[in-house]
């Protein structure tokens, strides 16, 4: 079951408040799990029993998404305010420099947290970041696509597809290789959860100038790439490794840009490797 803790965050125009939502599973070191855009935190279920074998597992819904709501007025969706409020998360929790891993956007927020050292650890998996400006508006392209389609299905049709392995295909394929693994419920819940995240456009639009370029000194990094993404291309994990050249650099075999769920043993081994 999802936790929500609400603390509060400095602003130009006062102090505001920022709810999360959350779920905790295991024990050991702690490790944040962070998702993409658009998604919520069930899209690390097929490798959370595994990780929580070992650490101490919070999987968190990033704010207007999933079940976390929207950034209070006066508080951005860009990257230079939404880091500050991970650590402020990390602080009300009582976690101390606990590792982290991400996806796509929660990579890329991974990596920040790793370059202002609030985390013990990086596991970024095909995170934003590292485009040319056409390959970022590639893949902006095709996140607007899934929103689009994720607005404008009806639920009922959204069911229908979802019960098939052809209709899940046609409803996640951009961001699975396998969408024929991901159960039907799975499938229903990242639709409406990509349906109705609020930060959304916001993010997107955030994103627009966003590039990295900036070393992660002293911290051990994993960037890992799926051979099959079709929204983030895996060549952009060797710019990854240029602009961090002490980071691993890791191919995720026959993965999509989502890899939990393609390969979930594989990643679940990269991001214990990555923390130990």
């Amino acid at each position: 079951m999802a936790d929500t803790v609400a603390f509060p965050i400095g602003t130009p125009n006062g102090t505001r408040t920022v709810e999360v939502s959350y779920e905790r599973h295991g024990g050991g070191e702690p490790l944040v799990l962070l998702h993409g855009i658009g998604h919520h935190l069930q899209a690390w279920d097929p490798v959370t029993s595994i990780l929580a074998a070992e650490r101490d597992v919070i999987a968190v819904d990033l704010p207007g998404f999933g079940r976390s709501p929207a950034l209070a007025d006066g508080i951005p969706y860009d990257l230079a305010h939404v880091v500050p409020v991970l650590g402020a998360l990390f602080e009300t929790l009582d976690l101390d420099r606990p590792h982290v891993a991400g996806n796509s956007l929660g990579g890329l927020l991974a990596l920040l947290l790793g370059r202002d050292k609030l985390v013990r650890s990086v596991t970024a998996l095909s995170p934003g970041g590292f485009w040319t400006e056409g390959e970022r508006r590639y893949a902006f392209a095709v996140l607007r696509a899934m929103r689009l389609g994720a607005v404008t299905l009806p639920p009922r049709a959204v069911a229908r597809l979802a019960g098939t392995a052809a209709g899940r295909a046609a409803l996640t394929g951009s961001i699975y290789a396998r969408p024929g693994r991901r159960s039907p419920d799975a499938v229903i819940a990242e639709t409406r959860a990509l349906r109705e995240a609020t930060g959304f456009e916001a993010t997107l639009t955030a994103g627009s100038e966003v590039l990295f370029t900036d070393d992660v000194p002293d911290v051990p990094v994993t960037v890992a790439w799926g051979t099959a993404d079709r929204v983030l291309l895996r060549r952009q994990g060797v710019r990854a490794k240029k602009v961090i050249p002490g980071a691993r650099l890791v191919r995720l075999p026959g993965c999509g840009h989502v890899p939990m769920n393609d390969d979930p043993a594989l990643v679940a081994r990269v991001v214990l490797d990555t923390s130990r």
